[in-house]
């Protein structure tokens, strides 16, 4: 009895750990489509996204980045609510 119980809280450990990766997945795809849209890239691939970063100024550049620091950024390394960069 005690091993049934075992595997079938690991098993529902690991559904909840699998829900998890797919919300995180799902959440950083629905941004990566924003910034497509946001800056007006038709090509969706890495490339068409390098190819607006070259036409792009420094400030414009800067404001991505920034996004995406914010999107990708670490969790664990945080100091005082702010992540190192």
């Amino acid at each position: 009895m005690k091993n049934s119980a075992l595997k079938g809280a690991l098993g529902a450990l690991a559904v909840v750990g699998v829900a998890l990766i797919a919300k995180k997945a799902i959440q950083r795809k629905r941004f990566i489509k924003g910034i497509f849209n946001e800056y007006g890239i038709k090509e969706r691939s890495p490339f068409g996204l390098a190819d607006k970063i070259r036409e792009m100024n420094d400030e414009q550049y800067q404001e991505l980045k920034g996004k995406f620091k914010k999107e990708f950024a670490s969790r664990c390394c945080r100091k005082d609510n702010t992540v190192e960069a």
